[in-house]
């Protein structure tokens, strides 16, 4: 060992003679120095140190000190503190005012200590299983636990660095850093002079990334008093912090705020970097020397003087170590420099110890456990899985990509690595229900809610991969609530982070994600459904839990684009759920809402689960149940009495006039008609209040012709016109009819609450996206020449938009603008109020689970006409299929046109349009009208119950005639 600066050695060592001295220098193997302080650690386990406060007559003095009967295997220096680190990972500090000088053991929950770092008042430990345990001043936040927490001389946690796998931790001064495996930098403490690197001079109470550094490949930092040096894996060198003495290499005594590299030493792999107070040192492998810059007032340059160097220069006392020995590795301290050196080359370029790493999972490890688990080994091996699978810092770190940069959008996690690696532990099932145990726990339990960085989430994503290989075990339905739990209680920031991680999962991954909680779910469900109630309410708890996430994974899913089929969501056990209350006795309904009816109910929050068919099941049934709730009471109506003629001016003083409870069913009569309204008649009633509707959309709507579609209109109509209407389509939606109003995807939308895109304005306006998407897609020289602004349709779309040209950069910006125009702000108080009044006619909010294409589809029908369906599901009362005039009827049918089916679908139902399931949903029942003379009467339709009363012509051809007259002029020939 080499070493200059101020009083490197004691004076009994100083006196002794040239080959003594080296003998001593040659039996030290760990060096550390501080302020007020210079410790050194000998080969055979033991240490001793100089401590220059107090008394300066004492400061020659060395003071020995040992761990007894265990071993010293690291250290590190404050101003006036020593912190020690056992051969067995025990962690021990020594004050240097006290006397006797006796180490004092440090309670860090039994964790073994990995690396330590010193500052001048506060101390940081990392421990194999990834944890930083900080203790000292707190002043400037250097603990890292937040502002108000005090010093401490305890060893603290830090939590928001739990889930982090970590390579490294520095101290400086009263700052503190730590360095991911992938190589992210995270600063916390004093920040006076900028030596954090965050661009300001604030002081920081909790980690932050140095997201200035994220380009680069950070392999080591090392601190001084108020300055930071970083080494990248490219052996760049950027330096940052105080530098009135010169030691930033910058040519310069300026503070730098920012990471800045040392242009002096690029072009040469820097291998090495060391601190000290006031000084840096860098040494490079290929050129086999050691620089250094900085403070040189003590001789801590080893040039010979004491005088400043403002850049990097060879250190002069090494000239002979350079050609007769090769370099180990270099240490600096408060006011000293110390260099280890080897006649053999012995030490690799490298400045991360491989014993310094936290535990890690490789193939190596899963090999010896899968191969060695029935010998003696054992004991060894449960000691290893509890270490690294009771620690979410371990997992993250074993399955990191190689040489991956982490970076905000990119993914660290490899995941084809994960999935391999449990597949082979799952061959072992010893290995396999340890791995399980201690996830389940130790390593669950511990997973925190909050997650410092994308980093922290691997863990998120690593663990669904080990319960894929676990769907066999018991186990898995532990984990899988556990894990579910812990998903759930991460703040909304951090499991925004985990979401927007999901989404850019490859599409197999996230499937295979969705599966784990799908199956799981399912299973829950399945024991729900084959228990009695009463029994599976914990069951029920689970369900809820897993299901809970798998709903968040559905709308990640839907904001990405559907990166999987909805279908791989779907839970058929749903249905079988719902069918095994309905076959309870009737009697048993009013404890069964109470106890689990609502229950099944409260499904619709997961809508995930359900496909259209059951979410239209569960809607309709739940307005049943409320219904059925006031069975003690007379059921009451929400009654309209209008004329065919005058049908919409009629509703709308009826509704505006008549005070209503829009929880009834609906009941509809036409003046001088008879027929009481069992469905049908209301079907009828807003088939034709949607004529009315389309005829007066001049002053309601904006009719689009390139879409054949209608949007809002803001011309100064009376807003409760538009209340009333979103009344009236509410009600159609309440009482399951068919209201088409000819409005575009969007309007659905904006009731459940979705943003509106460009795609949308593409439904309505073909045109106008056109125009839109080729700006967007313009040579981007050429958007200036198109001399927009900011304003559509006459109208500026923001503040002074006259003003504002549309150019290259803003151009996305202008679309956004352009699309929020049209769909919201140029009809915000109209949407404002038929929402409202939406709302207030379909008191059922289950209509919030549907997705706004299944809630388009419910409310307009559609229009998927296969009519074979229609023969297929036909029922016949008093008929035969075989009968003759069945046979005729199906052969008339089959010559009508397209619109006279369509006609027919009207004569039936009311409307033209299919409910959801198509005609495969329309059971059409054919009765005899067993009429005398049936040749002289026309058929007649039952709309509520889909009945057709054809009377048993006599041939075909009459059978032609009177079914042609009657669909032909079918709002005559139809009854309730």
């Amino acid at each position: 060992m080499h070493c200059w600066g101020e009083i490197p050695l004691p004076t009994s060592a100083r006196n002794k003679s040239t080959e003594e001295r080296s003998q001593l220098e040659r039996n030290i193997s760990a060096v550390s120095a501080g302020r007020e302080t210079v410790a050194f650690v000998q080969k055979d386990g033991k240490g001793f140190f100089l401590f220059q406060g107090g008394n300066r007559g004492d400061k020659q003095k060395p003071r020995a000190f040992t761990l007894g009967k265990d071993r010293i295997r690291r250290l590190s220096c404050g101003e006036s503190h020593i912190v020690l680190v056992s051969q067995k990972g025990k962690i021990f500090q020594l004050n240097c005012q006290e006397s006797p000088s006796i180490p004092r053991s440090l309670n860090l929950c039994d964790k073994e200590v990995i690396q330590i770092a010193c500052g001048d008042y506060h101390s940081i430990a990392l421990t194999k299983v990834g944890q930083v345990f900080c203790w000292g001043q707190n002043s400037s936040g250097q603990l890292g636990l937040g502002k108000k927490v005090p010093s401490t001389s305890n060893p603290s946690l830090l939590w928001t660095l739990a889930e982090i796998p970590l390579a490294r931790v520095a101290a400086g001064g009263g700052h503190s850093f730590a360095l991911t495996l992938t190589g992210v930098v995270l600063a916390w403490g004093r920040n006076s002079k900028g030596q954090l690197g965050l661009g300001d001079v604030e002081n920081e109470y909790f980690p932050i990334a140095v997201k200035s550094l994220r380009q680069q490949k950070t392999v080591y930092i090392s601190c001084g008093e108020e300055h930071t040096a970083i080494l990248t894996k490219g052996g760049l060198v950027f330096t940052f912090g105080a530098g009135q003495y010169g030691q930033l290499g910058h040519n310069s005594v300026r503070d730098e705020l920012w990471p800045r590299l040392v242009a002096e030493l690029w072009g040469a792999e820097v291998s090495q970097i060391a601190c000290g107070r006031h000084h840096t040192l860098a040494y490079i492998s290929s050129l086999k020397k050691v620089y250094a810059c900085g403070r040189g007032e003590q001789g801590q340059l080893g040039s010979g003087m004491t005088c400043d160097q403002y850049v990097p220069l060879p250190v002069q006392e090494l000239e002979d170590c350079y050609r007769s020995h090769c370099i180990e590795r270099i240490t600096a301290g408060g006011n000293q420099s110390f260099v280890f050196c080897s006649a053999v080359q012995t030490f690799k370029d490298s400045c991360i110890w491989t014993e310094d790493i936290i535990c890690t999972l490789d193939d190596k490890l899963i090999s010896k456990w899968v191969s060695k688990c029935d010998s003696k080994s054992w004991n060894t091996i449960k000691r290893e899985i509890n270490t690294i699978f009771s620690s979410a810092s371990c997992l993250n770190g074993s399955f990191l990509k190689q040489g991956h940069q982490s970076m905000p959008d990119k993914l660290s996690v490899d995941l084809s690595l994960a999935r391999l690696s449990f597949e082979k532990l799952a061959k072992e099932e010893k290995v396999m229900n340890k791995v399980e145990s201690v996830v389940i726990e130790k390593l669950v339990p511990s997973l925190l809610p909050l997650v410092a960085g994308t980093e922290g989430h691997g863990v998120y994503l690593i663990l669904p991969e080990l319960m894929r290989v676990m769907t066999t075990h018991e186990n898995c339905r532990d984990l899988s609530f556990a894990f579910a739990s812990a998903v759930l209680r991460l703040h909304p920031p951090c499991l925004a982070t985990l979401e927007d991680i999901w989404s850019k999962l490859p599409d197999t991954f996230f499937k295979s994600l969705v599966k784990v909680f799908h199956t799981v779910s399912t299973r829950y469900l399945h024991q729900i459904c084959t228990k009695m109630w009463t029994q599976c309410s914990e069951n029920w708890d689970l369900f809820t839990k897993t299901v809970e996430v798998l709903q968040k994974l559905y709308e990640v899913n839907l904001r990405a684009g559907r990166k999987i089929d909805d279908k791989n969501f779907y839970i058929s056990e749903v249905k079988l759920l719902f069918q095994t209350f309905n076959k309870i006795h009737p009697e048993s309904m009013m404890l069964l809402v109470k106890n689990g009816l609502m229950c099944v109910y409260s499904l619709t929050a997961y809508p995930c689960i359900l496909d259209m068919d059951t979410k239209c099941l569960l809607f309709k049934s739940y307005i049943y149940i409320v219904i059925e709730q006031n069975a003690y009471h007379p059921i009451r109506h929400n009654n309209l009495f209008v004329n065919r003629s005058s049908l919409l001016t009629d509703t709308i003083k009826q509704l505006r006039d008549v005070p209503r409870n829009y929880s009834w069913p609906l009941q509809v009569k036409f003046a001088e008609e008879y027929g009481i309204d069992y469905g049908g008649v209301s079907q009828e009633f807003f088939s034709i209040a949607a004529k009315e509707l389309h005829s007066a959309r001049p002053t309601m709507f904006q009719f689009f012709e390139d879409s054949r579609l209608v949007w809002f209109i803001s011309n100064g109509c009376d807003l409760d016109m538009f209340y009333l209407l979103g009344v009236l389509y509410g009600m159609a939606l309440y009482n399951f009819c068919i209201m088409n109003l000819q409005f575009p995807v969007a309007l659905f939308k904006k009731l459940l609450g979705i943003p509106t895109t460009l795609e949308d304005l593409e439904e309505l306006s073909p045109v106008e996206a056109c125009g839109l998407k080729d700006l967007l897609a313009e040579d981007e020289d050429f958007v200036e020449e198109l001399y927009l602004d900011f304003t559509a349709r006459g109208h500026e779309l923001v503040p002074c938009g006259r003003e504002i040209p549309v150019t290259k950069y803003n151009r996305q910006q202008y679309v956004d603008a352009y699309v929020h125009y049209v769909f919201n702000t140029s009809v915000q108080k109209e949407f404002d109020n038929f929402s409202k009044g939406f709302s207030a006619g379909c008191p059922n909010t289950k209509w919030k689970m549907f997705l706004p294409g299944e809630l388009m589809a419910f409310l307009t029908g559609n229009i998927n006409y296969e009519w074979e369906e229609l023969r297929k599901n036909a029922k016949y009362k008093s008929y035969e299929p075989t009968d003759e005039n069945i046979q005729n009827f199906w052969s008339v049918f089959t010559e009508l046109s397209e619109q006279q089916k369509k006609n027919f679908l009207s004569y039936m139902t009311g409307s033209d349009r299919l409910p959801v399931g198509g005609l495969s949903r329309l059971h059409l029942t054919i009765a005899n009208a067993n009429k005398a003379d049936p040749d002289i009467y026309y058929p007649v339709a039952s709309t509520c119950y889909s009945i057709l009363y054809l009377p048993n012509y006599s041939s075909i051809d009459i059978l032609r005639e009177k079914f042609l007259h009657a669909i032909k002029f079918y709002e005559e020939f139809g009854e309730a």
